[in-house]
């Protein structure tokens, strides 16, 4: 049975909270609740970009159905350590090196990683910039996608990914060669 203290508390509270949200006043809520998730050009521990819609169609390429070829990639596990390695050899390349060392190589690996993930099947969402507007003031040449092809067949070699599999990948990867490579 409700008291009436019980009653009187709860009218209070309603009071105080209409007459705060009348004042624009609002108590302050407690962490984690009802935040926004961060915009993909604004991550925490990233440097901020331009803001731009994300969307998977910027990923470059449509993703592959065949779950045998996630597996093939060992899954998320197994896509997240090739793009650790994958970058950290670019990064150490002496010529891919300069290409990527004045960007954010954590936004790089997460983005890389969302759309390797994206592309395999493995049902991540891709919240980077489209192929051409993220690639157009790196200054990669044609042979500089040589070398980047080759690096990503270290990363998955290490992972034990079998050539077949890797092929099917780099297939659907070929494609953005005409967007990312500017001069």
């Amino acid at each position: 049975m409700k008291t009436f203290a019980s009653v009187t508390a709860a009218a209070l509270l309603t009071v105080a909270a209409l007459a705060a949200w009348a004042t624009g006043v609002h108590a302050q809520e407690a962490p984690g609740a009802r935040q926004s998730a961060p915009q993909p050009w604004a991550m925490p521990g990233e440097e901020k970009v331009d803001a731009y819609v994300a969307s998977n169609a910027n990923a470059g390429a449509t993703p592959i159905t065949d779950p045998k070829v996630l597996e093939a990639f060992h899954g998320q596990a197994g896509i997240d350590r090739i793009v650790e390695t994958f970058v950290e050899l670019n990064f150490a390349d002496p010529r891919l090196g300069p290409i990527f060392k004045p960007f954010d190589k954590v936004r790089i690996k997460r983005t890389i990683r969302e759309q390797f993930c994206y592309i395999l099947g493995g049902g991540c969402a891709y919240t980077g910039r489209d192929m051409a507007s993220s690639h157009k003031d790196i200054g990669s040449k044609a042979g500089d996608m040589g070398r980047l092809v080759e690096n990503l067949q270290k990363a998955m070699d290490k992972e034990g990914v079998p050539f077949a599999m890797q092929n099917r990948f780099l297939a659907k990867l070929a494609p953005m060669k005409r967007t990312t490579t500017m001069k």
